[in-house]
């Protein structure tokens, strides 16, 4: 699951406390709040640290100075810390909303969305219309493994607001991962063009590809390609893509990109194994091919692959081997009975190979009475 480029909403930094008749010291905390803010506000998250941990020293009350810390600390990848300075701040800050955004903030960056979900649902139920944290609660309810939870929590807030194109990737999300792509598959692919996002195309592509939308689904991922997305899984569903439209070449040049970046991805291995045995290449074909079947035993696809090798190396009854378990466990799947026929030939086992070519013709009849799949 893809992570969410989401505006991250910030503290609103008030402006500094009214000095008259505070004793000098005071007056030096509230010129350091000053400093931080300030910082804070041209992305200078150190000096901001620096100067809020200053005037904490002078004033260790100074509740305004202590959320806001929690906040530069959290922009500076100091999770923990920000977690542990808007912890304290929620017992003496004037606005504990604007701080449990903030600390939910902090989770979400860290990863922890337990926590996070906790701290955006308080400030949900405080600002039931905040669109900004009905978005977080939303996406971390995805992640959560709440998709359907989401999209009920976010379809209300879209009329209106269909330009808010981050409430629009969340709710996509939503429903894509719920399983309502009619409804959820334009919302990504309209965003992903408005913002240009990769990640939005992958989600997109990946979901057509599963709804065997082949076209549509290579548009999109290609897109994400070219868009310099470069993430796990992008590559070798764009493979999987262009393998499904028969085009060879690109499905090749997609896997191997795969490859790349994962030497152990399964499905690339599989795939460009496969390739390169239709080629007869059979020197590269075999590494890949049996580091697949490594990967994953029981792999169908992988099992049948390894037949043919094994059959094109004169491994006949290892090959008849395991089509005979693959035929047993599936019996209309069409591949191994193809197969096996011409294993049967090959040991001099005619009869078995007749009977399995009338198998084939039969499945072949039926599937033609079908008709073809969509592409």
């Amino acid at each position: 699951m893809r992570s969410v480029p989401i505006v991250l909403i910030a503290l609103a930094l008030q402006g500094a406390w009214a000095q008259t008749g505070k004793p000098a010291t005071l007056n030096e905390a509230d010129d350091y709040l000053r400093k931080g803010i300030a910082a804070q506000q041209h992305n200078d998250p150190n000096s901001a640290i620096e100067d809020y941990r200053k005037a904490l020293e002078i004033d260790p009350k100074l509740a305004e100075a202590r959320a806001n810390l929690g906040a530069a600390l959290s922009s500076a990848g100091q999770f923990d810390a920000a977690i542990a300075e808007d912890t304290k701040a929620l017992a003496s800050a004037p606005d504990k909303t604007a701080v449990r955004m903030n600390l939910g903030l902090a989770y979400y960056k860290k990863g922890d969305m337990g926590d996070a979900h906790a701290a955006f649902e308080a400030v949900h139920a405080a600002r039931p219309q905040d669109v900004a944290a009905a978005v977080l609660l939303g996406y971390t309810d995805i992640r959560l493994g709440k998709s359907s939870e989401a999209a009920a929590l976010l379809t209300p807030l879209e009329n209106g607001r269909t330009s808010n194109l981050d409430l629009e990737y969340v709710l996509a999300y939503a429903l894509i991962d719920s399983g309502e792509l009619t409804t959820g598959l334009p919302r990504m692919e309209k965003v992903a063009k408005a913002t240009q996002s990769a990640d939005g195309f992958f989600i997109a592509g990946t979901a057509r590809l599963r709804r065997r939308e082949f076209h549509e689904a290579r548009a999109d991922l290609d897109a994400a390609i070219n868009l310099h997305g470069n993430f796990p899984g992008l590559f070798t569903m764009a493979g999987q893509a262009r393998d499904a439209l028969g085009d060879t070449p690109a499905a090749q040049a997609a896997f191997e990109e795969a490859l790349k970046a994962d030497p152990k991805d399964f499905t690339a291995n599989l795939y460009l194994g496969a390739m390169r045995l239709k080629q007869r290449d059979l020197d590269t074909a075999r590494p890949m091919l049996e580091l697949a079947l490594q990967l994953q035993p029981t792999s169908p696809m992988a099992r049948l692959q390894m037949a043919k090798l094994n059959g094109m190396t004169g491994k006949n009854s290892e090959a008849a081997a395991t089509l005979e378990e693959l035929e047993k466990a599936d019996p209309n799947w069409l591949d191994p009975h193809i197969e096996l026929a011409a294993i049967y030939y090959k040991l001099h086992r005619p009869d078995d190979g007749q009977r399995e070519r009338t198998i084939v013709q039969h499945l072949e009849a039926k599937q033609q009475s079908a008709g073809p799949q969509k592409q």
